[in-house]
């Protein structure tokens, strides 16, 4: 079967979208020709491993945030610019690159959220929820992509872009104070991201596979034909 996964339509609706754009576009015409976007792909993996490492690296010193926010920097480099620099120098793979970008990004998030899982600043259960709701709504959004031609890449108004933001800010504070005081209790602040984050993805998911079932059925409505069949 014929995959639409190498004609499908970007679609990036968050906050930083447009002057992310064109920042990217700038870069991506002023890289040395021996940089390609395989590299800038290799390079997203390899920043999002070192960014789990580091949030490990809490458990023997608050420094480790420094490493978080260098290797978010470095994963956002390769993994915003990869696609612009191929669409700049007119190098498209879709279909390669597709499959590429999203196993890293399947893999990347496991490596973040192991090392987060065993940084001490997160419950482990906590991170490995957020991983798994993570992974349904990655599943149902290349689902989408795949019927719909659409690949939506932020949700009310939140991208990558905003959640690595959201990361630094969050790996600072911890380095000062892991803890938030909420009513009265104290509890940890990326197990209370972590809660949210669940939340968020969850709505998500239930939001965008609701509008999609219901586009999808109303373009393939069951015939009367077929109503009278399955009566019969």
């Amino acid at each position: 079967m014929p995959s639409t996964a190498g004609s499908h339509v970007r679609e990036n609706l968050s906050i930083l979208a447009r002057s992310e754009k064109r920042l990217l576009v700038w870069m991506a015409m002023r890289l040395p020709r021996a940089i390609n976007s395989d590299h800038l792909s290799l390079l997203g993996l390899v920043a999002m491993a070192g960014a789990g490492l580091s949030f490990a690296a809490f458990r023997i010193t608050p420094w480790a945030a420094a490493g978080v926010t260098a290797w978010m920097v470095a994963n956002w480099f390769g993994d915003s610019l990869d696609g612009t620099l191929a669409r700049v120098r007119n190098q498209q793979r879709p279909r390669y690159g597709f499959y590429v970008d999203h196993v890293i990004d399947v893999a990347g998030s496991a490596l973040l959220l192991a090392g987060m899982a065993v940084s001490g600043r997160m419950n482990p259960l906590v991170a490995l929820t957020v991983l798994s709701v993570y992974l349904l709504v990655a599943a149902e959004s290349y689902l989408a992509t795949h019927t719909a031609g659409v690949f939506r890449m932020s949700f009310f108004g939140f991208g990558p872009t905003e959640l690595r933001m959201l990361l630094i800010v969050g790996a600072v504070k911890a380095a000062v104070s892991p803890q938030v005081s909420i009513g009265g209790a104290t509890l940890l602040l990326f197990d209370v991201g972590g809660v949210l984050a669940t939340g968020g993805l969850l709505i998500a998911f239930v939001v965008s596979a609701v509008r999609n079932t219901r586009a999808l059925y109303r373009a393939e409505p069951l015939s009367p034909a077929a109503i009278e069949t399955r009566a019969a």
